[in-house]
């Protein structure tokens, strides 16, 4: 039997009672690594919203990392908060607190009270995002590619079992964006799943993989291979600069 982590079945999703996205039907099985494109206002952020919660699920049926979406309880949103990891464009750091200590904040905000166990989770996430040495830190003592793996680790600290990552790289050099693609897919073969959101068409044909595509409200999916050919570089193309993007994905 697939080993789903995200599941939906004919779910509509809804925004300010506007219907966004029809007759969703995918999965995602633990390990695999995902993309997600689409033209802006096509439905991507509303899509990643519904998976953690901050949008209702009212029509269809949704289970994500063990809970139903279907009528979930707002109390119990933390806990399935708890299972994925959110990243998103741009970091969300704390800027008056040290790395160490925006990683520290949020494990403490989730029920971590063994100094000993922290200390050893913070200093477990940072090494494996390539950030060591770098727990003193303020975060405007970081490039952006350094605040965005803290952010990473910050979406590692409770063992997720499904990352949503929302343009993590918008805001970063190519270089840098590879550096985190390459951490995002590592992390994926080592068993959690990672769905992206992206318009950069370099990393589709860096690393070819599983898309999902919403276009004209649907989503549609093609598998890695089906991907190389019907996939083409105008998909990931959104004219809108970054500041407009994020004023009209708020109405997605």
């Amino acid at each position: 039997m697939p080993n789903h982590i995200l599941s939906l079945s004919n779910v509509n999703i809804y925004q300010r009672n506007n219907m966004i996205l029809t007759g969703v039907n995918l999965s995602i099985d633990k390990g695999e690594f995902v993309y997600l494109i689409g033209k802006t206002g096509s439905g991507k952020s509303s899509l990643l919203r519904t998976l953690y919660a901050d949008l209702q699920l009212t029509e269809g049926q949704g289970d994500v990392a063990g809970y139903n979406l279907n009528g979930l309880k707002e109390k119990d949103i933390p806990f399935l908060r708890r299972k994925l990891g959110i990243v998103f464009q741009d970091f969300q750091l704390l800027t008056d607190r040290s790395v160490y200590e925006n990683l520290n904040f949020v494990l403490q905000a989730t029920g971590w009270t063994d100094k000993t166990k922290i200390s050893h989770q913070i200093n477990t996430v940072l090494d494996n995002v390539g950030l060591g040495a770098m727990g003193q830190k303020m975060p405007h003592q970081l490039s952006g590619g350094e605040q965005q793996r803290v952010s990473i680790a910050r979406s590692l600290l409770n063992n997720p079992e499904l990352i949503l990552a929302d343009e993590p790289t918008g805001n970063l050099d190519p270089e840098t964006s590879e550096g985190i693609l390459n951490l995002l897919v590592n992390i994926s073969q080592f068993g959690c799943s990672v769905l992206m959101a992206t318009h950069n068409y370099g990393f589709f044909k860096s690393h070819p993989s599983r898309t999902l595509k919403c276009e004209n409200g649907r989503v549609l999916e093609f598998n890695q291979e089906a991907a190389k050919t019907a996939i083409k570089e105008e998909d990931f193309i959104d004219p809108l600069p970054y500041n407009v993007r994020i004023r009209e994905t708020e109405f997605e």
